[in-house]
């Protein structure tokens, strides 16, 4: 993993450098997501990324093996994760973050490079680390479509997650007010859904990420 950054405190990532992109556990707060990506900007305003088609990725499944999704959603959450390696399928997808944002958008693309749609994952904001950021997701989505159309996706996980006391009445409101203001973004047409990101394309020099051994490891040093 390479970053020309060696304090986040300060300096950015330079396009091309390649950072772990980690989502951990609301309970336990270990590392249940991680991603290789390619920064393709990163400044006060906005850290974009690529995760190339094919990257090696981690994710939970349940301890047999089994997909999250297809566990019953009463039991989601409580019945006992582990985690595997395995590869992202499909095509690309562009992560954009602003500093401080509750919320990440993420693009994607269908073959042929067709724009299909925004998808604004309501999160924790990012800490930054040497070695790239990290994060909690908060259940709740939203996809934005060409049209500017919108919907809310997850609805029964998010509420879920309250049920499963995942999610307390506290954090419930925050991700609440996040989905708000993310909502109110969208009706303005604000950045980063009015700069053109769907017409952007990676370089081709650019090789996929490896997914490091020690994918898990402790940030040694961090800053919001």
């Amino acid at each position: 993993m390479t970053a020309s950054a060696t304090s986040q405190d300060t300096a950015h990532w330079a396009p091309g450098d390649r950072i772990l992109w980690r989502y951990r556990d609301i309970g336990s707060g270990d590392v249940q997501i991680c991603r290789p990506v390619t920064v393709v900007e990163d400044t006060d305003e906005l850290l974009a990324v690529w995760m190339a088609p094919g990257t090696e990725c981690v994710k939970p499944v349940l301890m047999d093996g089994t997909a999250v999704h297809q566990e019953p959603l009463a039991t989601r959450y409580t019945a006992p994760r582990t985690t595997i390696r395995d590869h992202w399928r499909g095509a690309g997808v562009l992560k954009l973050a602003r500093p401080g944002e509750p919320w990440s958008v993420w693009l994607f693309w269908d073959e042929g490079w067709r724009f299909r749609s925004w998808y604004v994952n309501l999160e924790l904001p990012r800490t930054r680390w040497s070695g790239g950021v990290d994060s909690e997701d908060h259940f709740l989505d939203i996809s934005v479509y060409p049209d500017r159309s919108w919907l809310w996706r997850d609805e029964d996980e998010f509420a879920q997650a309250q049920t499963s006391g995942l999610v307390d009445a506290a954090l419930a409101g925050r991700v609440r007010e996040a989905g708000a203001a993310a909502v109110e973004l969208i009706g303005t047409w604000g950045p980063p859904f009015s700069d053109g990101w769907e017409r952007w394309r990676p370089d081709p020099a650019w090789t996929v990420p490896e997914l490091p051994a020690d994918w898990d490891r402790t940030p040694a040093h961090t800053a919001p």
